[in-house]
């Protein structure tokens, strides 16, 4: 279906599609190494598979079972930058840390760009798109600007546009976010194309005609060339 239409710009996903968050203990080494605490390496990891396992790392793996106190926030987390927080902070104090100065810290640690790696193929196929003239929009659902993370992997000059849940009060897969995204790139959503890895939420974009394709969420090593059969299929 794709390769019969005339697709004019692409809207991709964040976290899982274009970039993937470090592994659990490194991003758990990094935090206790702020914080001046030391860890043999079994310990830290023992520690980390706890945060894993209470899914206290965005973009990492999801919470084995979400707190009752924590349901409302982890339906609405991605709506305002304080909520992200307070969600991502509460599911790490499950992991019962004996440091509590740590909770804080991680969460600052995951919105760094150094946390974040571009998939292989990232760049690849974003400066294809970019030389075809077809249009590229990022369309997440966060709670905090990752533009910083673009422009630190050299990936900002290749994004026109990008729709941040927290900025607009909306979290996908509410048609909203999709809509802006189409109307900064000046195109029609039967022009664009979602590309994400999530059913749900980037499905939505499905509801104004756009098309949807889908990855595989993945660590980056195990998936070096998941994008760039976008390329064959857009022609």
């Amino acid at each position: 279906m794709i390769a019969d239409m005339a697709i004019k710009g692409v809207l991709f996903d964040f976290s899982g599609t274009l970039f993937r968050i470090e592994p659990a203990e490194s991003w758990l080494r990094v935090g206790l190494d702020r914080l001046g605490i030391a860890l043999p390496e079994p310990e830290l990891a023992r520690w980390a598979r706890r945060l894993a396992d209470a899914g206290a790392l965005p973009g990492g793996s999801s919470p084995r079972s979400v707190p009752p106190r924590l349901a409302r926030l982890w339906e609405e987390r991605d709506r305002t930058a304080e909520l992200h927080r307070e969600l991502y902070t509460g599911l790490a104090r499950q992991a019962e840390l004996p440091w509590p100065e740590a909770y804080d810290v991680l969460y600052d640690r995951h919105r760094e760009p150094a946390a974040w790696t571009p998939y292989p193929d990232a760049a690849e196929v974003l400066g294809t798109l970019r030389e075809r003239g077809v249009g590229v929009a990022v369309v997440s659902n966060i709670g905090w600007d990752l533009r910083p993370v673009f422009r630190e992997h050299g990936l900002d000059d290749l994004v026109a546009a990008y729709v941040l849940s927290y900025e607009h009060g909306a979290q996908k897969p509410d048609p909203r976010l999709f809509r802006a995204a189409c109307g900064a790139l000046g195109l029609a959503p039967r022009d664009v194309l979602m590309v994400g890895d999530d059913a749900r939420a980037d499905g939505g974009a499905t509801a104004l005609g756009c098309e949807l394709e889908l990855v595989d969420h993945l660590p980056a090593a195990e998936r070096p060339g998941g994008l760039r059969p976008l390329l064959t299929r857009l022609g």
